[in-house]
């Protein structure tokens, strides 16, 4: 019972005192990690007018090198107590994360998990096995259960891990389908240009492309026109860029569909950590936001011409 007053004291304490709240991003390198910088700044100026005593800092990061060092500073420098990190990659951010953690700041990991869970006590994403499947089951549908396909893969992280391997499953139980190559496109639109012009130089027939991200289907489809290449009838991406969702709804001969994830969930991310933070109950250990198919017939309910993204 003293240990249990003992720590209610402790939350208490927190909860009246200023706090301090780092977040961490990569850089806006592409367009939805653009949407995640984004929201994470109008978030920041939300929260601090909400919570006067809090004081929120947000970093960008170029590369996961870059985001350990920044980390570290907001510790030291900064002096958080409360540490929200979408991580560059999953591997190097492991243990810069928990070191960070293991000084008492409060860790929720957003989108990219890391390879040890010890390292964070909250976890908010997106729906990445759903992701996969989601975007499989409908290429496998449209396709007609035959045909050759490629993939092209995000940064190696956990997230990628987990959509591929969902997108696999859904394909291992459609045996007329043949995965010619996966290969990392970076979540990036010049990488994904080079995968795809690669992939169009070896394999003489290619029916459909998981691009797995809606930055990665651009370059795709810029290497299929460029190639003057007929044989693919079927383009998809995924998180539902404004540019994809308009593809979509106008009707675009071979983007018929997309997958939603929203970069938006980071600000759903600062702000169940703000909360949990000044209130000092305890914050679910993991929130998964639903990934869902967009075709034409719903694509007008997800298209934000304001957004960045």
């Amino acid at each position: 019972m003293a240990l249990a007053a003992c720590a209610l004291c402790s939350t208490a304490s927190l909860a009246d005192s200023k706090s301090v709240m780092g977040v961490s991003v990569p850089a806006a390198t592409h367009g939805w990690t653009g949407g995640v910088v984004y929201w994470a700044n109008r978030t920041k100026a939300e929260l601090e007018k909400q919570y006067p005593g809090m004081k929120v800092f947000v970093k960008t990061a170029g590369s996961a090198t870059e985001q350990a060092n920044q980390i570290q500073d907001l510790q030291t420098v900064n002096k958080i107590d409360t540490l929200v990190i979408l991580p560059f990659e999953s591997a190097p951010l492991t243990k810069p994360v928990a070191q960070v953690k293991g000084k008492g700041v409060f860790v929720t990991v957003v989108d990219r998990g890391l390879t040890d869970p010890g390292a964070q006590d909250a976890y908010v994403a997106g729906d990445n096995p759903g992701f996969g499947k989601v975007a499989a089951e409908y290429m496998a549908k449209a396709m007609g259960g035959k045909g050759n396909l490629v993939i092209l893969r995000g940064i190696p992280t956990v997230i990628d891990n987990q959509r591929v391997d969902a997108f696999n499953e859904v394909m291992k139980a459609n045996p007329g389908i043949k995965v010619l190559d996966a290969k990392h496109g970076n979540w990036n639109r010049d990488d994904a240009f080079k995968v795809m012009q690669d992939y169009l130089t070896r394999f003489k027939q290619i029916d459909a492309v998981w691009a797995s991200d809606d930055d990665m289907a651009v370059g795709v489809q810029k290497a299929i026109e460029q190639a003057k290449r007929s044989d693919v009838k079927l383009v998809v991406g995924g998180a539902g860029s404004k540019d994809y969702i308009k593809k979509v709804m106008d009707g675009d001969k071979i983007v018929s569909a997309d997958v939603t994830y929203a970069p938006s969930m980071i600000a759903d991310a600062m702000k169940m950590t703000a909360e949990a933070r000044a209130s000092g109950k305890p914050m679910a250990a993991s929130t998964i936001i639903p990934s869902v198919l967009v075709t034409k017939d719903n694509a007008a309910k997800y298209y934000f011409p304001d957004s960045p993204h």
